[in-house]
């Protein structure tokens, strides 16, 4: 009993020593250089909640025709209301299965806790108040925008070139679920996805994120 509470401890010391260097190593290492703040011409968001981040990019013109593709899968990108587009990472039985904690089951937890094929969650938003405490944002040029749109549309599941829309699934009338390239457990899951998110606009994040928490705090002392 003793032995199985000591490699308990140590395993437990082990994850924290590894999230804290995680969070506090910065990725890239070396800061890049930075632009004119003149340049900085586009907003995007970091949206934060206990256990998943979204990102938020402005639904501008140029977003739009970054992602008509998405057109013909029904979700409503051109609505006129909407500011903003949000996108998360996760896994599929988790996210798909858990609209609410209050609807938490054992399969979709024991499947987040291994290993899950990915899904990319989509939903538009209007105004988004600045600040509050799990927003998060950050001004970024042109090309980083550029960077980021290509990273997100990079991250669909395509079948002969159209991407792979989850029938039936979402959690209301506007938003929707499709195919995604990767798979998911708990320490390689949404977070580490967003984080890489936002390092391909430029932005320094830690190592290693997997949790909200450590995501935003990284990106708090390195941008």
């Amino acid at each position: 009993m003793r032995t199985g509470i000591r490699w308990l401890s140590r395993i437990v010391f082990l994850l924290v020593l590894l999230a804290a260097c995680g969070t506090f190593i910065p990725r890239p290492l070396i800061a890049p250089v930075k632009a004119s703040s003149a340049a900085l011409a586009h907003r995007i968001l970091l949206l934060s909640g206990p256990i998943h981040t979204d990102i938020a990019i402005p639904l501008d013109a140029e977003t739009r025709a970054a992602f008509s593709f998405l057109d013909d899968t029904g979700f409503p990108l051109g609505h006129p209301n909407a500011e903003w587009l949000i996108i998360g990472w996760g896994g599929r039985a988790f996210y798909l299965e858990t609209p609410t904690w209050a609807e938490l089951k054992p399969l979709p937890v024991l499947r987040a806790l291994t290993i899950d094929r990915a899904v990319l969650h989509l939903d538009l938003a209007g105004p988004i108040t600045e600040p509050q405490p799990t927003v998060t944002a950050f001004d970024v040029r042109d090309d980083q925008l550029a960077q980021l749109r290509d990273f997100i549309s990079q991250s669909f599941v395509r079948d002969a070139g159209a991407v792979v829309p989850i029938p039936d699934a979402g959690y209301g009338e506007i938003d929707r679920f499709f195919e995604a390239r990767g798979y998911f457990n708990a320490l390689f899951g949404c977070n580490t996805w967003t984080a890489a998110a936002l390092r391909s606009a430029g932005l320094r994040t830690g190592l290693w994120n997997p949790l909200p928490q450590a995501l935003r705090l990284s990106v708090a002392v390195y941008n």
